[in-house]
């Protein structure tokens, strides 16, 4: 299990998404797109570092399993 990979993958998907959102905000800018940006991007982000604490944890975890098998 690759732990640091993954979270390296999921920070670059977040920042390619958070870019992209950026790029369509310059063209959608009505009340629809505050409510998408509210609804969908800032939970996502938001979901996205919980998720890289955890994984961090779980590394964690790992690890010391690793050691106490050794």
């Amino acid at each position: 299990m690759n732990l640091s990979g993954n979270k390296s993958r999921l920070v670059g998907l977040t920042e390619e998404i958070s870019l992209q959102w950026a790029e369509t905000k310059n063209y959608w800018r009505d009340a629809r797109s505050h409510e998408f940006e509210g609804r969908h991007m800032v939970e996502l982000v938001a979901n996205v570092d919980r998720t890289l604490i955890v994984l961090d944890k779980l590394e964690a975890i790992l690890k010391k399993v690793r050691s106490d098998c050794e």
